[in-house]
């Protein structure tokens, strides 16, 4: 039997603790998040004015923020995360020279004042939230007119091969379910975002085994962290079918896991300009 869309949705308190669990690991597997991190620093060529304030969600061990601070040596950089345990590792990451700000806090209900600053990034953050327009919106009250949201999220066929092998076992939620960057689109819009740009990029790692998959996921808190979620130990035959299934898709000696990544800006209109919500497309 299917389960109820309520079992896809994130249980915050388990992304808390996935994270505090990680940090001491995380930047030994993160090796995905630092690749998006270093293309969307890479696209914040289309900033004129290097901004003075930048709030960086999502910190985890602050390696986009440490980068941000020395792209950016006259702005303030604050690193926000949920995970106390994570911000102690960017603290001691940050640039001596930097002045960083450390703030543990859930992007949902931001811990910071209304206009505070010029630039927002995050990188791989917004899909563990569980409401996309409060989200939005606390992105959106504490930036300037004029400032610019940056981020990246994880797209539906972000682990589709584990999902499939899954799939064919039972009918439980065993993988992360996550948004079209339509749906984003439009939630930028309605967020009262100005000129959203949406697009998305494909990446495949291989690993030796199923089991090195979910490894990494656990080791970087990214494992399944939906309210639908098993409880308690999966049972070794439904394991051993799921091993099974995903050898089905071994290429040239590995196992594929493909992550959709979502790249998404948008700007905060001017005090006094106005935003329309037109009809964005789906994907078909």
């Amino acid at each position: 039997m299917a389960e109820p869309p309520e079992a896809y949705q994130v249980d915050k308190r388990k992304v808390r603790q996935s994270f505090e669990r990680a940090a001491g690991s995380y930047d030994q597997v993160a090796v995905l998040q630092r690749e998006v991190g270093e293309r969307m620093i890479e696209r914040l060529d289309l900033i004129r004015v290097p901004p003075g304030q930048i709030l960086d969600v999502g910190a985890g061990t602050g390696i986009a923020s440490a980068a941000l601070a020395k792209r950016y040596r006259k702005a303030r950089v604050v690193a926000l995360d949920i995970a106390r345990s994570m911000l102690h590792k960017a603290r001691k990451r940050a640039p001596w020279f930097s002045g960083m700000g450390f703030v543990c806090g859930d992007a949902e209900k931001l811990p910071l004042a209304q206009g505070q600053f010029d630039l927002l990034f995050s990188n791989l953050t917004v899909q563990w939230c569980l409401d996309l327009p409060a989200t939005l919106g606390e992105f959106r009250r504490v930036l300037r007119p004029g400032g610019l949201l940056m981020f990246t999220s994880f797209g539906p066929d972000t682990l589709k091969e584990l999902r499939a092998s899954w799939s064919r076992v039972d009918g439980r939620n065993h993988v992360n379910a996550f948004l079209d960057m339509h749906d984003v689109g439009d939630a930028l819009m309605r967020a009262g975002f100005a000129e959203p740009v949406m697009d998305m990029e494909n990446f495949t790692l291989t690993y030796p085994d199923a089991h090195a998959v979910m490894r990494d996921l656990k080791l970087m808190g990214a494992h399944n962290v939906t309210a639908g979620r098993p409880r308690g130990l999966t049972g070794r035959g439904r394991m051993a079918a799921m091993v099974d299934a995903y050898e089905e898709l071994r290429q040239d000696g590995r196992l594929p896991a493909t992550y959709e990544v979502v790249y998404g800006h948008a700007w905060v209109p001017e005090t006094g300009q106005r935003v329309a919500i037109p009809e964005l497309g789906r994907r078909p």
